[in-house]
């Protein structure tokens, strides 16, 4: 039997130096039916054109505006599938993968019936020793996706199972082509932020598994400590996302105790932002906070 086909997509916006780096991990990979395709959001400093001249041999397709993460890969997700696609790869510009990765996510993929993602492990790219992604689980209290075994280091085991999991990053994930067909692709409204975990529910609760495969690795190019504040962009669109998330698939019950949980913790950090003058910040969290 041929390998199932799988396109992968790489959605671009101003990003030139990563997004070369992750192409060439795909075009270095070990699976012999591959088809990429460099996405370009309308990137305004030129790279998406100066990035298909340097990669001819690599699909290209200009969605002429930054339409975000969720409606640029989208774009993506919708010319691999009316291209044939069986199984469609959406990883972030700011990855590298191992040559035996996407092999690895295919042989999960076929594991099982009804899978419908199958997540990669992600290590740090400047500390590969240490796990950015080892596994997701569904946090209702949070609206969030939490990411196992975070920071820990990577300790090889051997014949290290594939596992099901209730929440399937996007930073590098590979869907079925049949999954996205039945429920579509990311939610566009979100843009960025929280969409990834919206999709892992609609799958869910559509009959299909997420699995975890520890053999695929992924390098991810973020900070092993995360310690500066959030941007002004991530607090309003990861909170406004997580109140979206909550209306559209959580139960009464659920939205209390997310409530419970969500508000006053906003609170105490909104009065931060106050206490030390950061204005914008406080802005970009009210407006997370009551935009619907």
């Amino acid at each position: 039997m041929s390998p199932p086909r799988v396109t992968a997509v790489v959605l671009n916006w101003c990003g030139e130096e990563g997004t070369a780096a992750c192409l060439r991990s795909l075009l270095a990979g070990d699976y012999p039916a591959l088809t990429i395709l460099l996405a370009d959001n309308g990137s305004p400093d030129g790279s998406g054109p100066r990035l298909h001249a340097a990669f001819p041999e690599i699909a290209y397709l200009q969605t002429g505006a930054n339409l975000g993460y969720t409606g640029g890969n989208n774009a993506g997700i919708r010319w691999a599938l009316e291209g044939g696609a069986e199984q469609v790869l959406v990883l972030n510009n700011d990855t590298v993968v191992e040559p035996a990765a996407v092999t690895h996510l295919v042989e999960a993929a076929a594991s099982g019936a009804r899978v419908g993602a199958v997540s990669p492990k992600i290590l740090h790219y400047d500390a590969p020793d240490r796990i950015w992604f080892g596994g997701g689980v569904m946090s209702r209290i949070r609206g969030l996706g939490v990411h196992e075994r975070r920071g820990e280091h990577d300790i090889p085991i051997a014949n290290e199972p594939v596992r099901d999991i209730t929440f399937a990053t996007g930073c590098c994930c590979l869907f079925s082509g049949d999954a996205l067909r039945a429920v579509g692709g990311f939610a566009e409204d979100f843009f960025a932020y929280v969409e990834d975990v919206e999709l892992s529910l609609r799958l869910s609760r559509a009959g299909y598994r997420l699995l975890y495969q520890p053999a695929a690795r992924v390098l991810h190019r973020v900070p092993l400590h995360e310690g500066a504040a959030p941007t002004p962009f991530r607090i309003l669109h990861r909170d406004r996302n997580r109140r979206r998330l909550v209306r559209r698939h959580f139960g009464w019950r659920d939205r209390l105790v997310f409530a419970a949980w969500f508000y006053p913790s906003r609170l105490v950090t909104l009065a931060r932002y106050v206490g030390s003058g950061d204005w914008e910040r406080a802005g970009a969290l009210l407006r997370g906070m009551t935009e619907p």
